[in-house]
């Protein structure tokens, strides 16, 4: 903005000191001189020139922000995959949360990703696409993979807790041991998963995809909601169990 404005002539030193008591005009004396300067400069190109310059440093600068964007956005990604990469066979965190869910909301896939031990509650992977990804006992307790796609992935031994599944796509997962209690498996397709010796107790099931499941020999289906017609009938044929407490589905006693 050019805030440049002409200003008037100061009175001549002789005609203002008339009017200045005695001991104030030390204090008039350096006010009239930068009146002049003021005058001066009012009356200068070249300040003009600086302005416009001024101004259109900020258009400049403005222009660059814009067009470094997608620069950017690829060296927090960059970022973000060092740190999963850097703590990959670690325990705890290492910012993988953040990393994971960034890159996700950024539309990146997480093809393949490792994060395999580490602690993941509450980690928000909605719509994510984590194909061939491994999170064997892994701690993703009361976590969000509505509408991902998981197909062929590891997950064994994982804790999924009260986490949201529906409508994700799970075929060809290994979700053996993994612990799945309270979980939101509706709409999720099952086709060729293993879920031997899952704890699926009190798991909501509605529509679960389940006809083509490989293998839940041991899995604890105890409590399961909405569950598909013929599913609990099947499951128990291949091996599944109903057992409420922990203490007698790890024990189970011999038959009579």
């Amino acid at each position: 903005m050019i805030v440049r404005e002409l200003r008037e002539r100061p009175l001549p030193w002789r005609g203002l000191r008339v009017r200045v008591p005695r001991w104030a005009l030390p204090f008039f004396a350096l006010e009239w001189m930068w009146d002049w300067l003021a005058f001066l400069l009012s009356r200068w190109t070249f300040v003009v020139v600086l302005e416009y310059l001024g101004s259109l440093s900020i258009l400049v600068a403005v222009f660059f922000y814009f067009h470094d964007a997608g620069n950017r956005t690829k060296q927090r990604h960059y970022q973000a995959w060092q740190v999963i990469n850097t703590a990959q066979g670690k325990g705890g965190s290492g910012g993988r949360i953040d990393a994971l869910q960034e890159l996700n909301e950024d539309g990146v896939p997480l093809v393949g990703v490792d994060v395999s031990g580490s602690f993941l509650q509450g980690v928000r992977l909605h719509k994510a696409r984590l194909i061939r990804s491994n999170f064997s006992a892994a701690d993703a307790r009361n976590s969000d993979f509505s509408d991902s796609d998981l197909e062929d992935s590891e997950l064994r031994s994982a804790n999924f807790r009260q986490s949201n599944f529906a409508n994700a796509l799970l075929a060809g997962t290994h979700l053996d041991d993994a612990d799945l209690q309270n979980a939101n498996l509706s709409d999720c397709d099952l086709s060729e998963s293993t879920l031997d010796r899952a704890d699926l107790r009190f798991v909501t099931i509605t529509n679960l995809g389940w006809q083509h499941i490989r293998s839940l020999q041991g899995a604890n289906l105890f409590g399961v909601h909405n569950a598909p017609a013929g599913f609990l009938q099947w499951a128990t044929r291949h091996g599944a169990v109903q057992i409420e407490r922990d203490e007698d589905w790890e024990n189970p006693r011999p038959p009579k």
